[in-house]
């Protein structure tokens, strides 16, 4: 379906054009003014600099053109040379009817799909899921899903830290804890066991221990990267060890991250990449971009344009042994490889922005990608306690993911409970109304901002929050409910009729803009635009429904035309919370 806001343009810039200008002249735009009109145009205002004429005038040209038009009400010149515009409720009711009878609720799918890699998430095996895991995660969902509704071939990653010097920490506390495994013995040759030495509990001790002790023992932290060194060339009784660090942790994740509805397609991992490194770095060499500096091997990835300093991205240290940059680059050609993408978007905290700039840059220099392929830095702010620092436990320390979402879960629990549902079903409406406050408290915000995570405010049912929005769609639902019982199933294909008052007006402009919106969701990576969106949409359906008794109501014309303009707003508002990762329960 066109969008409604082209639809009005396509008419206003045919005006310009018979009147004898440029049809550039006919942008049109909501109104800043929804006290005097529905959209605006301004085009004569711009206009009158080129054909140096009054913008008043040029404005009564283009609008008496357009005074016996079937779209608007009320289109006006208003000096200095403003054209405001109303449009006709016949013409409202029609476009949203239509919208409710279109697959996507008007939504065009992208008539030349892409293949794009979302790289989110980003935990390192062996390590609880923390607070700072939240944003990549719930982000990253988004915008993945935003993709496919728009018909795109959206691919989600979740890149797992597994290749790095916390595998070698972990065997090497294992071996000086259980000497006598078998992972140990070199002169093995059976099978190893199919079940894991440890629990993932055991793991997250085993971890944050080794790490301190290597710091304080250097003797220690040296038989670790020495270990580490060992596992990536393949030491079979090391590897074995590792494929169990990486089969427990993944099990653990999977469970973490379902809580908050995120999926991932690939369970990619760092050490996916290794194979591809060897190539990589000879083809840097042989096609003349990598030199050695300082010992290193380095590409230089300035520009000329620069304003600030952008360092060389380091591929190989003095000592031959690989960095991120290597791992993340040979992360790039495998994707190529194996999926072809158009783009690739990193969702990752905004303080990496220098090193992707280096990484990206490089791989556009050495060819990895193409010209045409997109490399995207979706970089987001930080999650911060009510004083205003980076949040944390009463103790001091990182909340892990899954105490962050219980202390939501609970807080709404607490507001449900009084309420005559059983345990249950008191219980299942917290899970999903305390995701949707968790979820909404973050994605509500623009990603690159930093936000006050605040759980009195976020799991509230009033305002501008994830239950508030949830309440509205269970609201709907009730109504719809007692229509049905009353009267039946409502009539599928009802016809809208024009609206009569304000607030019915006000519900349909705002269901129209819901493909504009989506749109540009998309195109900007910007999942706070559909929160906006549905609180608008939400506030829409609040001041349409206590003004009209639509149970009540004995024009049974209006009655359904009403029942076909909530059911369509009850499904617009599911959609949107499908796309963010949220989900409304039957009752609240």
């Amino acid at each position: 379906m066109e969008k409604l806001i082209v639809e009005i343009k396509k008419e206003i810039t045919e005006a310009f054009v018979k009147a004898g200008y440029d049809e550039k002249f006919g942008m049109v735009s909501v109104s800043n003014r929804p006290d005097l009109c529905q959209y605006q145009c301004n085009g004569a205002m711009a206009a009158a600099k080129q054909y140096k004429k009054a913008p008043i005038m040029i404005a009564n040209e283009v609008v008496a053109l357009l005074e016996n038009s079937e779209t608007f009400e009320k289109i006006e010149a208003i000096a200095p040379g403003f054209i405001n515009i109303t449009l006709k409720g016949e013409f409202i009711a029609n476009y949203v009817s239509d919208m409710a009878m279109s697959p996507k609720y008007g939504v065009e799918e992208a008539k030349n799909p892409k293949t794009i890699i979302i790289d989110y998430g980003g935990p390192n095996i062996a390590k609880p899921l923390h607070v700072g895991h939240l944003r990549s995660a719930i982000i990253g969902e988004s915008i993945k899903r935003f993709g496919k509704y728009m018909g795109h071939k959206v691919i989600g990653d979740a890149h797992l830290g597994d290749w790095g010097l916390q595998m070698g920490l972990i065997i090497t506390e294992c071996k000086k804890r259980n000497p006598d495994w078998v992972y140990f013995d070199d002169n093995y040759e059976g099978e190893y066991p199919k079940e894991a030495p440890f629990t993932m509990s055991e793991l997250e001790e085993i971890y944050p221990y080794a790490n301190a002790y290597s710091k304080e023992h250097p003797e220690y932290r040296e038989e670790a990267q020495n270990a580490t060194f060992l596992l990536q060339n393949g030491k079979r009784g090391y590897y074995a060890l590792w494929e169990h660090i990486l089969n427990v942790s993944v099990n653990d994740l999977k469970k973490n991250y379902t809580k908050l509805n995120v999926e991932f397609d690939l369970w990619k991992k760092e050490s996916d990449a290794q194979p591809y490194i060897k190539d990589m770095v000879q083809g840097m060499k042989d096609g003349g971009y990598a030199y050695i500096s300082e010992g290193a091997l380095v590409v230089d990835v300035k520009e000329d344009t620069d304003k600030k300093e952008i360092p060389p991205c380091m591929i190989l240290k003095s000592d031959g042994a690989t960095l991120y940059n290597t791992t993340d680059l040979a992360t790039i050609v495998e994707r190529m490889k194996l999926f072809k993408p158009d783009a690739i978007t990193y969702v990752v905290d905004k303080r990496q922005e220098l090193y992707f700039e280096q990484v990206f840059r490089c791989a556009k220099k050495t060819k990895l990608v193409g010209d045409d392929t997109k490399l995207t830095f979706l970089g987001f702010g930080t999650m911060n306690g009510k004083d205003g620092k980076p949040f944390k436990t009463r103790e001091g320390g990182v909340m892990r993911l899954e105490t962050l979402i219980k202390n939501i879960t609970d807080a709404v629990y607490d507001k449900v409970s009084d309420r005559d549902i059983s345990e249950d079903e008191a219980r299942e409406i917290a899970r999903k109304v305390g995701v949707a406050a968790l979820k909404y408290g973050d994605l509500s915000n623009q990603a690159s901002k930093d936000y006050i995570f605040d759980i009195e405010r976020f799991s509230s049912f009033e305002g501008n929050t994830g239950p508030y929005i949830l309440y509205t769609i269970v609201r709907i639902k009730s109504i719809l409910a007692k229509y049905t019982e009353k009267n039946g199933a409502p009539d599928a294909d009802a016809k809208m009729l024009a609206p009569v008052k304000k607030s019915e007006t006000d519900l349909m402009l705002a269901l129209a803009k819901f493909n504009d919106m989506m749109e540009n969701a998309f195109e900007e990576n910007a999942p706070h635009k559909v929160c906006q969106y549905i609180y608008e949409l939400s506030n829409a359906f609040a001041g349409f429904y206590h003004e009209n008794k639509i149970i009540a109501e004995e024009d049974k014309a209006r009655q359904s035309s009403w029942i076909s303009l909530i059911t369509l707003t009850k499904n617009v508002l599911e959609t949107c919370v499908d796309l963010l990762g949220m989900e409304a329960p039957e009752r609240m």
